[in-house]
């Protein structure tokens, strides 16, 4: 048996999200997101009352401070802050993140502040998000008026899984205004948004504010489905190209390598569009990526891929019936199983060694990074509550074969500085409701009552010893 000791100063978190925690989605003055609507029309589940994360944070915490949790992600709710994305403020959504911020510090829980976690403002959602350039100056005054108003803050996270908002959005067509297979539009989102990312960090340098700050990606492996077939080769390089390297380039170099940007518009260009790349853009990027301080890695599963010639055709296993997922993208290729790795229900490919991969991707093809944190990971589930008690065994394996591969990352040379798991409570699940948990302590949504799970003692462990035996 191995055992690998963490850094003494290693953050062993939890991660919430504002839209899956809070509740209260439409109440204390806060104006209406893209998925309020989304969600009504689809008639399945809402966003309330999620955990009531609103009114009981003060219980999570206290469950933190009992297991050993000395870091949670939690984002603002930009409608809570400005209910129409500008303009009026809302004092009370003010003042309720104060007061959060100041409970997190008294519970010794320290908090990671991520500026925009998928509730884009519905104002702007008709006009498609961050493909209007006008949103890009709107964020931009949100994170201005944020670092300013909340110097208790001292770790920023500008956007959370940018790849995620254009793949949901115009990808797969699973998300608000959404629209299936437009490679153009789903690449145009990430470079805008990233581009908005570079403009909130170069704000926080310039206003000489004391913390640090970064970008969340989702990033994900993509591995030929037969390494010797060069058109699974090819099939791998065309996913990654869009979803992971055009985003790493645009975080740490400023700019698009020669190979990245020609692959994605080749892409953008078979589903009819071209992008809009301006200097100024570049410009802002290139000053950014030395700004970085940290970069957030979610990740969940890698992807091998075969090539496909066919039509596109997309179906999304938003309920668990495992065996049930299928990408098949024209241009890009198809989403296999390989033989002998094991998957969900939600067929979420469980491949660790991914993890450690892509952090030695990156500490070598982009070594101005600076620090990393690994700020989502865990293993959606369908707990079951009998007895008081919740045996989730098959989440502390996953939970411990990723941090065995994060550890032998850290041995590798790769500067992680910490782990937060998704989840810190059972929540909200933007496309799959309530019967999807990740969270170590199970939610009973009617009563609100929380009950530790095996994994949480599990976890408590962890952070104590700082010793992960493997």
């Amino acid at each position: 048996m191995s055992a690998y000791m963490f850094p003494e100063d290693f953050v062993f978190g939890g991660a919430t999200a504002a839209y899956q925690v809070e509740g209260e989605t439409r109440g204390h003055g806060k104006g209406k997101v893209i998925w309020d609507d989304f969600l009504a029309e689809q008639g399945r589940f809402t966003g309330d009352p999620a955990s009531d994360f609103y009114h009981r944070y003060p219980t999570d915490l206290e469950l933190c401070e009992r297991f050993g949790i000395n870091g949670i992600r939690v984002s603002i709710a930009w409608t809570r802050i400005f209910p129409e994305g500008e303009g009026a403020l809302n004092q009370e959504g003010v003042d309720y993140y104060h007061e959060l911020f100041a409970c997190c510090r008294a519970h010794g829980v320290e908090p990671f502040v991520t500026l925009h976690h998928f509730d884009t403002p519905d104002c702007y959602g008709a006009n498609g998000g961050f493909l209007d350039r006008h949103v890009i100056d709107a964020y931009e005054a949100y994170a201005r008026f944020c670092f300013a108003e909340f110097p208790e803050v001292t770790h920023w996270f500008t956007f959370n899984e940018i790849p995620a908002v254009a793949g949901g959005t115009y990808i797969e067509g699973t998300w608000p205004y959404g629209e299936k297979l437009h490679l153009d539009k789903a690449a145009q989102t990430i470079h805008n948004m990233m581009v908005a990312h570079a403009r909130a960090v170069v704000a926080y340098k310039e206003g000489g504010y004391t913390g640090e700050i970064g970008i969340v990606h989702n990033l994900e492996p993509k591995y030929p489905l037969d390494p010797n077939s060069l058109a699974d080769i090819q099939a791998a390089r065309n996913e990654d190209m869009l979803l992971n390297q055009f985003i790493l380039d645009a975080t740490f170099l400023g700019s698009y390598a020669p190979d990245t940007i020609a692959c994605v518009n080749a892409l953008a260009a078979s589903t009819g569009g071209t992008l809009d790349i301006r200097d100024e853009d570049l410009s802002c990027l290139t000053r950014a990526a030395e700004l970085n301080d940290c970069l957030g890695i979610n990740n969940y599963m890698c992807k091998f891929l075969t090539s496909f010639e066919g039509e596109s055709d997309i179906h999304h296993n938003g309920t668990g019936e495992k065996g049930t997922s299928r990408w098949r993208v024209k241009g890009i290729g198809e989403h296999a199983n390989r033989p002998g790795i094991p998957t969900t229900d939600w067929d979420w490919i469980i491949y660790p060694e991914g993890l450690f991969d892509l952090l030695m991707r990156i500490k070598n093809d982009y070594p101005n990074y600076k620090k990393i944190y690994i700020t989502e990971n865990g293993m959606g589930y369908k707990d079951e509550l009998k007895d008081g008690i919740v045996d989730d065994g098959p989440r502390i394996d996953y939970l411990r074969q990723y941090l065995t591969w994060i550890a032998k990352a850290i041995d590798g040379g790769v500067n992680v500085a910490g782990y937060f798991v998704w989840s810190l409570q059972d929540q909200f699940s933007w496309t799959n409701g309530y019967n999807k948990r990740y969270g170590l302590f199970y939610v009973d949504f009617d009563s609100q009552e929380r009950t530790p799970k095996a994994s949480a003692y599990w976890y408590k462990n962890l952070a104590a010893a700082r010793r992960l035996d493997a």
